[in-house]
């Protein structure tokens, strides 16, 4: 005869029920880096302190956040290198500032890097370059530094940035470089219309990036898509001032990755050089954009909102004066609308040896003073369909 013994303590009831679970319960660790030393006072480097936050995270086996409570922390240049530890989080309730004199991280390539890791969040914060002597530095002619990169990610996968704010960097505010599945979400980036080569987000030879929910305004693009760029997803984004959304410059190099699988929709862009752009040197290349999609574009006084550019030369300096060999093939433009600031809203100058082919324009209406625009063609076969202002010049 079997009988059934009944768990009368509390304790084994409950020691048996966590046995039962799929899943054990892990533990967080939280690190604030007042506690190792940081002083958010906006004089005392804390680069230190931020680096031994780092390492006791990496050191944890439990997922690690790295707390950095308000005031303003000074920070030199700091990379974050990989580590065991695949779920560690930045909680910044504060301002990370870069050195006020320019020279201090001028001459490195970053200020804030993160190299080789997986599964890093940032939930909030304030990253202030404090860019604006370095800008006006370079426009005064005289030998300055190149200016570093405020944060970048490179070789990482699983990553997260939401609810950051990057003023004034010196160059790029935000670069993701060689990484796989990063989302960014909520992120306002900011610097003045005059600020030289200050990209809001660039992306490169990186795959699955989404970009949601976020404001730019600054003195290059607002978004620019480097070589080997895939599946990439840009929504809900407020662009102006800036030198819009592009994908490139492409064609500096013979041998580059192509660009493939790009999905922009709901942007709106004002007041901002261009809209929506393609660009390339003309140069030979083995580069190739394919599989792009712009749509619900909403355009508010842009100067160029439809380009694709195959004889890209900035200031017109130093031009190739060869023939772009970056192919250009299946791109959309659907639900694009508003008003350009200059007579020619639809531009497509594509490369003699390369044309451009599939390309589709579908309910697109822009108004220049209250009438309609002009496109120009050069190299360029496609379609229209339904309502399409200025003209479709496709072939």
């Amino acid at each position: 005869m079997v009988s059934y013994v009944g768990f009368s303590s509390p304790l084994l009831a409950a020691l048996l029920f966590m046995a039962l679970q799929p899943y054990s319960i892990i533990a967080k660790v939280t690190y604030n880096v007042v506690d190792l030393g940081a002083r958010g006072d906006g004089h005392t480097d804390n680069t230190k302190a931020f680096l031994n936050a780092w390492a006791a995270a990496c050191g944890s086996t439990s997922p690690a956040t790295i707390y950095v409570p308000p005031g303003r922390y000074l920070l030199h240049n700091a990379v974050f290198n990989g580590c065991n530890n695949h779920a560690i989080t930045f909680r910044i309730h504060a301002t990370l500032l870069a050195p006020s004199d320019y020279r201090v991280i001028g001459n490195a390539p970053n200020w804030l890097g993160f190299q080789d890791v997986t599964g890093v969040s940032i939930i909030g914060g304030v990253l202030d370059a404090q860019g604006t002597d370095l800008w006006a530095c370079k426009m005064s002619g005289k030998n300055c530094p190149s200016g570093a990169t405020t944060l970048i990610f490179t070789k990482s996968n699983n990553i997260l940035v939401r609810g950051l704010i990057s003023l004034n960097s010196q160059m790029f505010h935000i670069v993701i470089n060689g990484c796989h599945n990063v989302k960014l979400q909520g992120l306002r980036v900011s610097a003045s219309r005059h600020s030289p080569n200050t990209d809001g987000i660039h992306v490169q030879l990186s795959s699955g990036v989404m970009i949601l929910d976020t404001n730019i305004k600054t003195g290059d693009d607002c978004v620019s898509i480097g070589p080997g760029a895939t599946n990439l997803w840009i929504e809900n984004v407020a662009c102006g001032p800036g030198h819009g959304i592009s994908i490139g410059s492409l064609a500096k190099d013979l041998k580059e990755e192509g660009v493939q699988n790009v999905t922009v929709k709901s942007v709106t862009f004002t007041g901002t050089q261009n809209g929506v752009r393609i660009k390339s040197w003309a140069r030979p290349s083995n580069g190739f954009v394919k599989h792009v999609v712009f749509q619900h574009i909403g355009m508010v006084n842009v100067q160029n909102p439809i380009v694709i550019d195959e004889n890209y030369c900035p200031r017109h300096e130093n031009c190739p004066g060869q023939v772009s060999g970056v192919k250009v093939s299946d791109v959309r433009y659907e639900d694009i609308h508003g008003t350009s600031a200059s007579e020619i809203a639809m531009k497509f100058d594509c490369s003699p040896t390369n044309p451009c082919k599939g390309i589709k324009l579908k309910d697109v209406k822009l108004t220049y003073k209250n009438k309609s625009p002009k496109s120009l063609c050069a190299n360029a076969d496609g379609k229209a369909s339904g309502f399409v202002m200025p003209p479709s010049c496709l072939l």
